[in-house]
């Protein structure tokens, strides 16, 4: 199964980005659930961004980080 379902263009950003906050949230011992109730957003939308299905919103990615305690700057650390 091909997760990260996007065009070409935004593919490799977006699934890079999603493998690292699913890396981040479980080097926490986090569930996609404790996560999702942690940052007050849908637990849909967690498991959406991870596969690098949507392009979320720089509010979602601030109360990701603070649910994580980590900068928003984190999750942007990936090759």
């Amino acid at each position: 199964m091909q997760y990260c379902d996007v065009s070409r263009r935004h593919h490799q950003y977006l699934c890079g980005f999603g493998k690292n906050l699913r890396k981040l949230r479980k080097e926490r011992n986090l569930s996609q659930e404790n996560l999702a109730n942690d940052a007050d957003i849908p637990i849909s939308q967690v498991g959406r961004i991870e596969r690098g299905e949507i392009n979320t919103t720089i509010t979602t990615l601030l109360s990701i980080s603070k649910a994580l305690n980590i900068s928003i700057g984190d999750l942007f650390d990936f090759n």
